[in-house]
This record gives structure tokens, C-alpha cells and sequence, in this order.
């Protein structure tokens, strides 16, 4: 359990300090830390990492509480990787490999750490047209942009002018799609990623992350060697990308395990481009990033409805996007496990999230509140993906808890549908997940699951089939049943399920071992559906703020709560909640967007495309289909910036505590 011995590091640090302070002064200083548990009596020193300069107008201010939180969770993350075994450099291995050593280099063993960082790559032989450096995979690129400009002064002279050389003939042309000197276009096989199969100069995969990673790094590699027209289209790639998160939205969202290395890949453009418009980009795009995860953070989990969900998130520290935006946003009760790798590039970064993203995270504005939301398709730079969203998102912030579900016009299989997170003073938080399919609850919307929600009340309906649900709760939740009505008792959160056609659920083991022990600490329940018509639940949600007690919230619920199930042959539900609100749904069949009414108003999906819109006009986040301006108010801080048609960043002046 290495996470358990984070701490134990706090004395060896300042040995390190010492021994880093000679040979890298430039980059790394020290910060006095709290007395530790180890001594009282004596001040530790914090490795603080000094980043290349940055012009004051392209920061965002910080509070010095906020830095010294900064500097004491990066030094947990620096020893959890310092010292371990690095890797190699096969194939795209240095996603691995690079990160390791640089941490590494940070604790102070730097000679091992430039060994590797300046070995010959394992495929040298296919690189020779680049003087023998990898510039071809995606995650390889991300580690040797920083390991030019940011560890460079390090490096040999003879290595770097090497790197130099390479990028020079890498960018001479547009290195996409460009035939490999000795693979050409590669050979279709399909058997992995590299040249030989896929062919180029460069990793040509688009998903979000690696595209980002190819599109900074050949931006960055082209401005530094003077190869200009590379450059302008370059220049002209990230406009449009930094333009879609700010006017449609982005095609990988919220993703939790890969939205960190699209964050990641922009530090380095924010950190080292020349170009004042394309620095301002790298920003733009960092903010958006960072505004996004704080939607999406709460004490360390990360939920609600996400694209390229992979299944393991629903714990504390379960997504990646979590390990990796813990770093600045904090708001947590337990070490971070397992630090994400591309740490590195923030913890040498000068980028922090503007104050109010910061409140925004740790959820810090006026509650309860409604955000509804959209989300674009995701290859939105094909034909048509700029003419409309489509995912809608409702996400309720009540006092202990935040709960979000998606509707689309499709089943997606890796776009998760609902979650929900609720206050826990021990663990962070709990999550509440339900699914249909599988042996358990899966990541992925499955063909037929159609959603509707309105603040904390929610409607799910299916026709009836193999497809049983599955709900995830943790092991302590008090759970009843009492006239008919499923009732779960979190901390402070009080959910009551009335199921729709569902059989009495029952407690199933994971038979997926790895799965099982992640989710140790949770129980799933599966409740069968019967062959025909229609079969669901309906969901309402209480706190103390307005229910008073657990008790007071089952006795309201039976007493004035209401589902009406006339229509369900028809596919159509009604469901009226203990506080009054009305939620009506009819399962549309032609698409997966059923048609649904909000207390007495049908709701137009295609009146509603706002990519972030408070729904009775007060939230956090606003953001605009196409108007480009986002803007952040929590805590008495606000954030505002704008990238509009001419695809430049602007900044209006920001206030925060």
C-alpha cells in the first residue's frame, strides 16, 4: 500500500531539498511547510518547484493559502515516484518512463534521472529521419516538450542540439499524414499504434487528448526551430480547438480518465510558447479545462455524467481527472492514493485555475441550485458537428450532495448516465450509481435507458427486457424498504428510489475480481425487470436544508409523494415529489430524447443549447452556444474570458478574494 507511506517521506524531503538546491537552482527552491507529525519541534522545507517566467498578465492570481496547499500536496506526489524503476522507451512507453525520471530528478537523484531522459530511444532505428528521436507517439511527445523547455539547461548540449536537429526536419512540413521514410502509410494491420502500422511522421489518433499532445507539441517544435508555415497552421489548429471549447463544447468531456491529459498537453503550450495570441490560447483552453473538472469535482470524487467513462471512478480518488485536479483544487480527507503521472506538468507548471474555478470545486456558491448543460459529438470538427449539441445535462448542487444525467438522441456505450455524489466526512464522498446491463454497473448509456430530471427529483424509464438494473451504494448506507419504496440513508443525504416494474432488489457479488476490489467498500444491488411494457424508477433526494431529518423525509415522501403509473403501458410516467416539484416523461422510441415535462412546462431539448445555463437564473458557470464568453462567480470571486469568431483569447479583469 504505497499510498500509506506518503508521509513517512516529509524528513527525507528536506535532505533532498538540499541536495536538488546545488545543481538545479534555477527551477527548484524551498518553502517552509507545517511542523510535522514525525517532529514538533523542528520546521520541514517543501521541494517548491520554480517554473519558467511567466508574464504577470497571463496568470491568475492565487491566495498565498492557496500556493502553500499547492506546494504541500505536490510534495506527496513527489516521493510517491521518486526512486521507483523508470521504464524503458519502447513504442510509447515514455508516458511512463519520462514522468518517473523527471520526478525523480526533482527529489535529487539527477544524474539517473538524465540518463534515461537522454538515452537513445528504443526505436532509434525508425527515427533516424528525426536524428534519432521519438517524435512520432503522442504520449512521448507530451514528456519531450517539457523535457526540452523545461529540463533543458540539464541537459547535454550535444543531446539538446540533437532534440533541436530532430524537430527542425520533424516540422520542415506538416508532419500529419506525412509518409514515414521507411513504413510510408503502415500496413493497416491494425495490431497497435506505432509507424509500422499506422504510417506518418506523427501518432495520428484524434481523440481529444492525443491530438492535443500532437498539436502543442509540433506548435512548440515548429515555433523553436523557425519553421513558419508549420507554425501558422499550427497556430490555426489550436485556434479552432480553443474556439469549440468555448462555443460547442468539447468531444471527449469530462472524461475521467482523460480529461487531465488534454489539461496536461496545454500546460506545456501555456508554459513555453512564444507567441503572445497562442500563449493566451493555452491559457483560455486551461481555464475552460479547469472549469469543466471543478463542475465535476466534489471532495475528491468526480461524477456526474461523463464521456469515455472506463468504469473505475466511482470512488473517492477513482477517476483520474480526480488524482489529477486534487492538485489545485484540494477539499479532500484522505492522501491521494495513486497521483496521476502528468502531475509533473503541473507541479512545474506557473498556470493556476482562476480563484472562482477554485470555489467552484469546492462548491462554494450559493446552494441549491440547477445547471443544465450541453455536450457536442464527439469528432465535432466532421460536417455537422458544429450545428447543434448532442447530450443534454442536468446537474443539481443541493447542500451534501450533487446529482447529474444525461439525455441524448443516442445510446452511447461509454458516456456514463447518472451519477450522484453525497457529502461523507470520513471518505470525501458517497456515490449513488445506477445502470442497466452486465453483471454489475457498468460505464456506457445503454439503447432504451431514457432520463429525465428536474433539481432533485429524477425519472428513469426502459422498455422491459434482459436488461436488469444495478445500483451501487456504499456498504454503510442504511437501506429500507417501507410501503414499497426503496430508502437509503447516507450522512447527510436521504434518497428515495420508488421502482417502476422492478423486482425487490438484491445484494450481488462483482465477478470481476479487479472491480470487486476496487469497489470493496460498496455494495451493488440488482433488481430484475419483468419481459414486457415499461420498467424504471423514480428518484427524490433530501438533506437537513430541506427535509430536517432522515425521518421527517420518509414520512413527507410517503405521505405527499406520487407516481403515476395510468400511461406506463404507453410509455409515460408522472412522478410528483414530496416537495411539489413534477416530473413527467413518455419514452420517445424513434431516439433516445424522451419527451419530458418540468412542473407544468414541456421542455424544448432544442431550445436549450447553452453549453453551461442556470436553469432558474443563477449559477456558478454560464457559457453560451456560440457566444464564447464563459464566466465563473463563486466566493466572492469571478472569471470571465472570451474567445470569440476571430478565435483570439480575452480576459476581462477578474476579480477574487
Amino acid at each position: 500500500m504505497k499510498h500509506l507511506t506518503i508521509f513517512r517521506y516529509s524528513f527525507a524531503i528536506s535532505l533532498l531539498t538540499f541536495a536538488v538546491l546545488g545543481c538545479a537552482s534555477r527551477f527548484i527552491s524551498t518553502l517552509p511547510a507545517q511542523e510535522t507529525q514525525q517532529d514538533n519541534t523542528s520546521t520541514d522545507k517543501l521541494i517548491r518547484v520554480e517554473p519558467l517566467p511567466v508574464a504577470q498578465e497571463y496568470k491568475n492570481f492565487w491566495t498565498s493559502e492557496l500556493e502553500a496547499g499547492f506546494w504541500q500536496r505536490a510534495n506527496e506526489v513527489i516521493p510517491y515516484f521518486a526512486g521507483e524503476g523508470y521504464g524503458n522507451t519502447t513504442g510509447e512507453n515514455e508516458k511512463r518512463s519520462y514522468p518517473y525520471a523527471m520526478f525523480d530528478f526533482l527529489a535529487g537523484n539527477r544524474e539517473k534521472a538524465l540518463e534515461l531522459l537522454q538515452s537513445a530511444d528504443a526505436q532509434a532505428s525508425d527515427n533516424q529521419h528525426t536524428n534519432g528521436i521519438d517524435y512520432y507517439y503522442s504520449f512521448t511527445l507530451k514528456g519531450q516538450i517539457r523535457k526540452y523547455f523545461f529540463f533543458g539547461k540539464f541537459l547535454d548540449p550535444a543531446y539538446k542540439k540533437q532534440m533541436f536537429e530532430g524537430a527542425k526536419k520533424w516540422t520542415e512540413k506538416d508532419p500529419l499524414n506525412r509518409p514515414h521514410p521507411i513504413y510510408g502509410n503502415g500496413d493497416d494491420s491494425g495490431d497497435g499504434w506505432g509507424p509500422n502500422v499506422r504510417g506518418g511522421w506523427v501518432d495520428g489518433r484524434n481523440t481529444d487528448n492525443l491530438r492535443a499532445m500532437r498539436e502543442v507539441a509540433v506548435y512548440l517544435m515548429a515555433e523553436e526551430t523557425g519553421n513558419e508555415e508549420t507554425r501558422r497552421l499550427y497556430k490555426q489548429k489550436l485556434q479552432r480547438y480553443v474556439w469549440a471549447l468555448y462555443n460547442i463544447g468539447m468531444g471527449e468531456w469530462d472524461s475521467e480518465t482523460y480529461h487531465g491529459h488534454t489539461f496536461a498537453a496545454y500546460l506545456n503550450l501555456y508554459d513555453f510558447a512564444k507567441d503572445p495570441e497562442v500563449k493566451k490560447l493555452g491559457k483560455a483552453a486551461l481555464d475552460w479545462l479547469s472549469a469543466a473538472a471543478a463542475v465535476k469535482y466534489y471532495r475528491g470524487g468526480f461524477g456526474g455524467p461523463n464521456k469515455r467513462d472506463q468504469g473505475p471512478s466511482n470512488v473517492v480518488y477513482g477517476a483520474d481527472a480526480a488524482r489529477m485536479f486534487w492538485l489545485y483544487f484540494g477539499d479532500v480527507t484522505s492522501p491521494n492514493p495513486e497521483p496521476e503521472r502528468d502531475l509533473i506538468h503541473a507541479i512545474t507548471s506557473a498556470y493556476r485555475p482562476p480563484l472562482a474555478v477554485v470555489a467552484l470545486a469546492r462548491k462554494q456558491f450559493e446552494k441549491p441550485v440547477e445547471l443544465l448543460a450541453t455536450k457536442p459529438i464527439y469528432e465535432n470538427w466532421k460536417p455537422g458537428g458544429e450545428d447543434r449539441p448532442a447530450y443534454w445535462e442536468t446537474t443539481f448542487f443541493g447542500h451534501t450532495y450533487q446529482m447529474g444525467s444525461i439525455a441524448g438522441e443516442f445510446g452511447d456505450g461509454d458516456v456514463a448516465p447518472f451519477k450522484l455524489m453525497a457529502y461523507n466526512s470520513q471518505r470525501g464522498v458517497d456515490y449513488f450509481v445506477a445502470n442497466t446491463g452486465g453483471d454489475r454497473v457498468r460505464p456506457g448509456k445503454n439503447p432504451g435507458d431514457q432520463i429525465g430530471q428536474y433539481r432533485n427529483g429524477l425519472l428513469w424509464l426502459r422498455p422491459a427486457s434482459d436488461n436488469s438494473f444495478f445500483f451501487q451504494l456504499p456498504k454503510t448506507a442504511k437501506a429500507e424498504i417501507e410501503e414499497g419504496i426503496w430508502f437509503f440513508e447516507l450522512e447527510k443525504t436521504w434518497l428515495a428510489v420508488h421502482p417502476i416494474n422492478l423486482s425487490f432488489y438484491v445484494n450481488v457479488d462483482i465477478p470481476d475480481e479487479k472491480f470487486a476490489k476496487f469497489y470493496s467498500q460498496e455494495q451493488t444491488l440488482k433488481a430484475i425487470t419483468p419481459r414486457s411494457g415499461y420498467a424504471g424508477f423514480a428518484l427524490e433526494v433530501g438533506e437537513p436544508q430541506s427535509h430536517g431529518s432522515y425521518e421527517a423525509f420518509k414520512e413527507a415522501v410517503k405521505a405527499k409523494s406520487q407516481l403515476d403509473l395510468s400511461d406506463s403501458s404507453t410509455g409515460t410516467v408522472q412522478f410528483t415529489g414530496a416537495m411539489g416539484n413534477r416530473l413527467k416523461l413518455t419514452h420517445n422510441s424513434p431516439n433516445e430524447l424522451p419527451r419530458l415535462t418540468r412542473n407544468g412546462v414541456e421542455h424544448d431539448w432544442f431550445n436549450h443549447f447553452e453549453l453551461y445555463k442556470p436553469s432558474d437564473g443563477k449559477a456558478p458557470i454560464s457559457l453560451g452556444w456560440k457566444t464564447g464568453t464563459l464566466r465563473v462567480e463563486a466566493e466572492g470571486s469571478t472569471f470571465e474570458a472570451t474567445v470569440g469568431e476571430d478565435r483570439k483569447a480575452r480576459f476581462a479583469p477578474n476579480t477574487g478574494r
